[in-house]
């Protein structure tokens, strides 16, 4: 919960590696910050070793995660956002093999990640759930020691610091300062602008209007190509739960004996068998399972706002350009097109930030509900807006998707974004565009429940919400389901 917080488009939308943006992206991140603390003591060629010791969330479900792999990635200096997910595993391996770490890609130095990684299943620290220690011992003796939490979404905060270092915190002021719902819709009503409009005024106090368009395209375009992948590779999920992978089998059963060579080809095939309701629930499905698939399989997503959730907004985008608008490469005039998708997720982004402000996107402090829950209220708002909804419709359905997942818990199976995450995205996919459905068909002054006020409940459901079901694999289904649990 932070008020005062700027926040952009580009911190609630992260490209990055699977499985988690807390358990994976942010301690990427954090190692990342870790090498620039080595630069400021001294020089990076002077390191003679370096140890992380992990706490509470990220210890107990760490090595399920991937967090023990995002540190090593991380302390190599290699980027999250173009690292070649494909040589995650060689990468991992060879490190293993040789005892070696190439530190931020310069400084060989001895590295056994079962010692140099420590996981305290039993240890807390009080700011956050999420919590890592480094340190590094230097050749003259010295050592430096830096305490990171990951908040969720792939946000990282420095012990002592205010806010996320790389997010919009330091940057030049938004027009518009907004940390509630209520602030949003009075600067629309001022402004006679829709909540996309709104948050364009703020992202060109950042840079230019056409850097912004671009940059929201990019995101699409990895969502897409995430979407497309996941819909077309079989096999089991790594990790050892041996689950299988649905979205393909989905896909060619919807698509039958009909061809395609690239994702435009794809999309005009679904969009040719119609938009009758069952027809559209299962692609609906289908594409939120495609994206959580590829998640669990270290595959390159977009945090949306977490990695976890990751498959709810680009699959109910996808069902507003396949089944409600025009395809960009079919429409009349493509930056038309285009506009729909920006203000999509310029819409969507808006409301996330407002949970994060007045609540948390980590499921380590909230539980479910702060990922699946925030994460579908973010795809029922922006539809809403991309059909037609005036701004207080845009807010009550996002208040309606949250509402009907207060009190979700966290409770993954063997630590794995796997059972029951992947299914949830689907869930908050079908909830999202139900909860839009019904505030187009609301008059939203006359709701009893604003989504200011399922903020508030949201957090104080998640500060009485048991630990257990929090991000820990101790409770709820991750101890009802009789599988080994070794590393809590």
């Amino acid at each position: 919960m932070n008020q005062q917080e700027q926040l952009s488009v580009f911190d609630m939308f992260k490209i990055g590696v699977g499985p988690s943006s807390s358990h994976t992206l942010g301690p990427w991140r954090a190692a990342h910050l870790f090498l620039q603390a080595i630069e400021k003591h001294g020089s990076m060629s002077t390191v003679k070793s370096v140890s992380i010791e992990l706490y509470g969330s990220l210890a107990k479900t760490g090595r399920g995660h991937g967090t023990d792999i995002a540190l090593q990635l991380g302390l190599c200096g290699f980027d999250p956002v173009t690292f070649d997910v494909n040589a995650i595993t060689s990468t991992i391996l060879a490190i293993q093999q040789q005892q070696q770490l190439l530190l931020n890609g310069t400084k060989s130095i001895s590295f056994n990640p079962e010692k140099d990684i420590v996981f305290h299943f039993s240890e807390s620290l009080p700011f956050h759930p999420n919590a890592l220690t480094a340190s590094a011992l230097f050749e003259d003796g010295s050592t430096i020691h830096e305490t990171y939490y990951s908040i969720g979404g792939g946000f990282v905060v420095q012990d002592g610091a205010h806010a996320d270092a790389n997010s919009a915190f330091n940057s030049p002021k938004f027009k518009y300062s907004i940390d509630k719902a209520s602030e949003l819709l009075a600067y629309c009503d001022q402004q006679q602008l829709s909540i996309s409009e709104i948050v364009i005024q703020n992202e060109i106090c950042l840079k230019k209007e056409a850097e912004v368009r671009t940059d929201v395209l990019k995101i699409w375009n990895v969502m897409t190509a995430c979407i497309y992948r996941g819909c077309h590779a079989k096999g089991e999920l790594p990790g050892g739960l041996r689950v299988t992978r649905r979205a393909e089998a989905m896909n060619s059963k919807l698509t039958g004996d009909q061809r395609y060579n690239d994702f435009e080809e794809w999309t005009d095939v679904i969009r040719s068998g119609g938009d009758h309701f069952k027809y559209t629930l299962d692609w609906v499905s289908c594409f939120a399972l495609a994206v959580n698939e590829e998640n669990a399989s270290f595959g390159r997503v977009v945090t949306a706002p977490t990695n976890g959730a990751a498959g709810v907004i680009p699959a109910v985008l996808l069902y507003y350009v396949l089944f409600c608008g025009t395809p960009p490469h079919r429409a009349k005039s493509k930056e038309s097109a285009e506009d729909h998708i920006i203000r999509f997720l310029l819409t969507a982004s808006e409301i996330g930030s407002i949970f994060k402000k007045g609540a948390t996107i980590s499921a380590a402090m909230g539980g479910c509900q702060a990922e699946i829950g925030v994460s579908s209220a973010m795809a029922a708002g922006a539809l809403t807006e991309l059909l037609g909804g005036t701004p207080r419709q845009v807010l009550m359905a996002a208040e309606i998707a949250m509402e009907h997942h207060l009190g979700l818990t966290c409770d993954p199976i063997k630590g794995l974004v796997q059972i029951p995450c992947i299914e949830r995205n689907t869930m908050g996919a079908i909830k999202a565009i139900t909860a839009a459905q019904l505030a187009l068909n609301s008059d939203p002054t006359k709701a009893k429940v604003s989504l200011d006020d399922v903020v508030r409940t949201m957090w104080n459901t998640a500060l009485d919400m048991n630990h257990k079901f929090k991000e820990t694999a101790e409770g709820g289904l991750a101890t009802e389901v009789p599988i080994s649990l070794s590393e809590c």
